[in-house]
């Protein structure tokens, strides 16, 4: 016995790596087989297709329930809706995202910047349901924003933009303006951190060299800093692109009475019960974002990680 555990203790002193992976093994067993082997078996489903007599799934190998995903108008209304929509959250918390970044990045002291840090990741310590029914009453026709623009005797501006036919509503509460809003709110903190770690690398030396060979700030900034800047940008991007494709509680706290692709995961995987369609639906984000990251990637994006 003593032999065998100077040979045992002999072996994993010779091979360090081993015991490294051996406090791998159990979560990367749970990753593999609970997490990744459900998934894969839910999104093969969508190789199935309902029986549309017995309500039944019929496993037969066939592209019927994608034909029915691509084919149907209503269906197609749905992903549009949902990647337009995630699309303009991406370049809404970019554009609101960077200038906080570079704030952060460039000319805060480490106290300030320590604070700035707490400040976006606050909202994150808080229940995510929490923060989206806020929102609701924030947008609501009792709401802050409305009692701001009727006290400006602005009312007439916001029934105005709320009567725009593709992002109105009844109220900002439910309307697209709304979700925008929200979404944008909520994934905010993964687009800024890393459009931020990705500044702090750019040397201010780069910056002030650019100016020396008479470079204005416009050509700085795309030339230079942007360039620089872009692998956080995908990156934050990743982030609040394939979050918004996935979310199906905005939705439904913030939406209107029309679908998106989480909204229709999750109605046609329970109530519905079509989970071959379910899983059709679910496969159309994955696609997406390995055509985004493989154009990413490209276009050089990842070239400065």
């Amino acid at each position: 016995m003593n032999k065998l555990l100077d040979s045992f203790s002999n072996f994993t002193y010779r091979n360090k790596n081993f015991i490294f992976l051996s406090f791998l093994i159990v979560p990367l067993l749970w990753l593999g087989v609970v997490y990744l082997g459900s998934l894969l078996i839910f999104l093969g489903h969508s190789f199935f297709h309902l029986d549309g007599f017995t309500g039944q799934i019929v496993y037969e190998f066939s592209f019927k329930t994608l034909i029915e995903l691509f084919s149907s108008p209503a269906n197609i209304d749905i992903l549009i809706r949902t990647v337009g929509l995630a699309t303009c959250v991406t370049i809404g918390s970019a554009i609101i995202g960077f200038p906080i970044a570079y704030y952060m990045a460039k000319f805060t002291s480490p106290k300030v910047k320590i604070f700035l840090f707490i400040a976006i990741m606050l909202p994150l310590w808080s229940s995510y349901l929490v923060r989206v029914y806020s929102w609701k009453l924030i947008l609501a026709k009792e709401g802050i924003i409305n009692w701001f623009f009727e006290r400006l005797h602005l009312e007439w501006l916001l029934d105005n933009i709320l009567s725009i036919p593709l992002i109105g509503g009844p109220s900002l509460s439910i309307s697209y303006i709304g979700m925008f809003l929200v979404f944008t709110y909520i994934w905010l903190p993964f687009m800024i951190l890393p459009i931020q770690a990705s500044l702090e690398r750019v040397p201010n030396s780069l910056i002030n060299a650019s100016y020396d060979l008479g470079a204005n700030k416009r050509q700085t900034f795309y030339k230079v800093i942007l360039p620089l800047a872009l692998p956080g940008i995908i990156a934050g991007s990743i982030f609040t692109f394939s979050l918004t494709l996935g979310d199906y509680i905005i939705p439904y706290i913030i939406g209107t009475s029309k679908f998106f692709i989480g909204q229709a995961v999750y109605t046609h995987q329970g109530t519905a019960g079509n989970i071959p369609l379910a899983a059709a639906f679910s496969l159309v984000p994955i696609v997406v974002m390995i055509i985004y990251i493989y154009l990413a990637k490209k276009m050089g994006a990842f070239n400065a990680l």
